[in-house]
């Protein structure tokens, strides 16, 4: 494919290298090739926050960094996961390795190139024309996806995967997420089972794992997902789908022990800390989950892979540890982020969280218990979440560990688990929650066996011949108490016996607002805020990212690799 010659006096490189001589060739070569503007960096904390906040047209980055526990690969896995790394960069990792097992990490990681040392300033032009080309050759594709046209996307990869066209099998890979992001579960599965048929790559493995846990068989993605791990043990991205898939089971010990795996393979990783450290708290190793939740406040607090859930679990351990300094600082950490990004509401509603612990902690009980009753005022808003209401839990369950009494908390905590304990790993999380006060965590797994007491009733009524009392039931009862299950429960039954229902236009039209203003077909066993899948490509319509210094808000990436 021709590609003209460009004029790179416009263009931005960030070279990222421990060695001031290598990164002096580096910088002096990319000059030599014309372009102008040439940011360095030494070390890989400082090369993550010029890639948050600055977009670039080449980036070289060195593997190995003598004096730091991760490395180049780590800082792309993070970037990619995270959404941070636009389709329009060309990212071309440097290192003086030749293995093919290096070789074959970059290719699986959508590296652009692989530029081994010692090279020669045409070498390195090869590489980045090399990568152009392929940008150019998948613009039509990348076109689609910023209009958030998914569908014609999707549709000009399976054209190029087969015909076996430029870079099909990236090709491929795109046209998988798309049709997972569109909930075309089986057709993903069908496209990475090809892939794997005609070139056996961890991805395509991978990515039919995934599809199969979206798909809700989550069993047979666990299991392969293992036999995938057995493989290529050093696999971090399959590590993460593991633990979401045992997660989901409700084997929280798995769970927790695949993300210990997936830390330990990337020890830099902010997202995969995290995920540890959340899980390690709701598991109920508090002083455990306090270490890990620290060391992610102190590596990632100013990164945009933060997620400030983080500082929220780490303030209830610190209460619970009676280490007011401690708790100071997450308050302290709290408004640094807020600062950041005034207008972020989610910021705002879990700073409140740990200014309510703030309060008990210096005994200002009056003040804690009514801000804990404004909050209560959201508990049947449609935009009041999982996450809401697991913090909420957590908060009257530290009240009561007081002897702080509210005379409506029985009705608090009653009605935040009929709402949303919809499966055993969710009730069991919640319960996790508020696990400090035993007695509310008892009264949650109450409400769990009365939600499936509900449900199946309903299901004896339908199959005892009679759908329509069954849709009716659920109904009701999805409407007090608003649990995803019992509405999901009822538009299955519905459109099941659709023509045996007499009433079924007048019903279908109830469930249908409840799904819609209650987003329950998309209820999910999660915790902290969700961005891209492991072992997928980030794919984001829209415009693209802002070239500020300042912090902005994750969003407007138009896709990475």
């Amino acid at each position: 494919m021709a590609l003209p010659e460009d004029d790179l006096s416009a263009s931005q490189a960030l070279v990222i290298d421990s060695n001031p001589t290598s990164r002096s060739i580096l910088v002096s070569q990319l000059r030599d090739l014309g372009l102008g503007n040439i940011a360095q960096c030494a070390r890989l904390a400082d090369a993550r926050r010029q890639l948050e906040y600055r977009s670039f047209d080449v980036v070289l980055c060195e593997q190995h960094f003598a004096n730091e526990a991760s490395s180049g690969q780590d800082l792309l896995d993070d970037l990619r996961r995270n959404q941070l790394l636009p389709f329009s960069t060309v990212f071309i990792m440097v290192t003086a390795e030749a293995t093919y097992a290096k070789v074959a990490e970059a290719a699986e990681s959508a590296l652009d190139g692989y530029l081994l040392k010692p090279h020669k300033a045409a070498q390195l032009g090869d590489r980045l024309r090399q990568a152009r080309i392929r940008k150019i050759s998948l613009q039509e594709i990348f076109s689609a996806v910023e209009a958030e046209d998914f569908e014609h996307a999707a549709q000009l990869c399976q054209q190029r995967f087969e015909t076996r066209g430029l870079f099909w099998l990236y090709a491929a890979r795109v046209g998988a997420e798309l049709l997972l992001r569109t909930g075309q579960y089986a057709q993903a599965q069908t496209m990475y089972e090809a892939v794997v048929q005609a070139k056996t790559l961890p991805w395509a493995k991978l990515g039919v794992a995934r599809s199969l846990l979206d798909a809700g068989q989550t069993a047979r993605a666990a299991s392969t997902l293992e036999n995938l791990i057995s493989e290529d043990p050093s696999y971090s991205d399959a590590y993460d789908v593991l633990g979401r898939a045992q997660f989901e089971l409700g084997k929280f010990d798995q769970a927790l022990a695949t993300y210990k795996m997936a830390a330990n393979l990337t020890p830099a990783s902010i997202s995969r800390l995290q995920n540890l450290g959340m899980m390690t708290y709701y598991a109920g190793d508090r002083q455990e989950a306090e270490k890990i939740l620290d060391r992610t406040a102190r590596l990632g607090l100013d990164s945009k892979m933060f997620d400030c859930q983080t500082l929220v679990l780490l303030a209830f351990t610190r209460l619970e540890n009676g280490d007011g300094k401690g708790l100071q600082r997450c308050r302290d950490d709290f408004a640094r982020l807020i600062e950041k990004d005034p207008k972020n509401e989610r910021h705002q509603r879990l700073s409140g969280i740990v200014e309510v612990l703030s309060s008990i902690q210096q005994g200002q009980f009056a003040q804690a218990v009514d801000a804990v009753r404004t909050m209560a005022l959201t508990i049947s808003s449609p935009n009041f979440d999982f996450e809401a209401a697991s913090n909420q839990l957590a908060l009257l369950a530290q009240l009561a560990n007081k002897a702080i009494q509210l005379d409506e908390v029985a009705s608090f905590v009653d009605t935040l688990a009929l709402r949303f304990c919809t499966n055993n790993t969710l009730s069991e999380l919640l319960a996790g929650a508020a696990a400090i006060h035993p007695p509310y965590a008892e009264r949650i797994r109450s409400a769990h066996s009365q939600i499936l007491k509900i449900t199946e009733y309903a299901v004896s009524l339908s199959m005892s011949g009679d759908p329509q009392a069954s849709v009716k039931h659920l109904l009701f009862h999805g409407n007090a108490t608003l649990n995803a299950k019992l509405i999901e429960t009822a538009y299955l039954v519905l459109h099941r016996y659709v023509d045996k229902i007499a009433d079924a236009p007048r019903l279908s039209e109830a469930v249908n607002d409840l799904r819609t203003r209650f987003a329950t077909q998309s209820n999910r066993s999660a915790f902290g805020e969700q961005r891209r899948q492991p072992g997928g490509l980030t794919l984001r319509g829209g415009a693209a990212p802002a070239k500020a210094a300042s912090a902005v808000s994750p969003g407007g990436v138009k896709a990475d690799q």
